[in-house]
Order: structure tokens, then C-alpha cells, then sequence
């Protein structure tokens, strides 16, 4: 009765680059704003 959901390899590969990328992007944001004091530099 209970099916265990298989969740396939290439999937969690895609998700877990996915995520550090989502975390380098969030940091050079937060250096950016740190050294120039502006979300997105040359724009505001």
C-alpha cells in the first residue's frame, strides 16, 4: 500500500549546485553592499 517516493540523483545534484549558487550570490551581495554602500553598484 505505502510506495516510497524515489527521488532520482540528477535532481539532487541540480538542487544542491542550485543552492551554492543561490549562497555565492547572497554573499556578493552582501560585499558588495558592505564596500559600496549600495544594492546594486553603478545603478543607485
Amino acid at each position: 500500500m505505502s510506495k516510497s517516493k524515489s527521488i532520482e540523483k540528477e535532481k539532487l545534484i541540480a538542487e544542491r549546485i542550485n543552492g551554492r549558487f543561490a549562497m555565492m550570490g547572497f554573499i556578493a551581495a552582501v560585499g558588495a553592499y558592505l564596500t559600496t554602500g549600495q544594492i546594486i553598484p553603478g545603478i543607485v
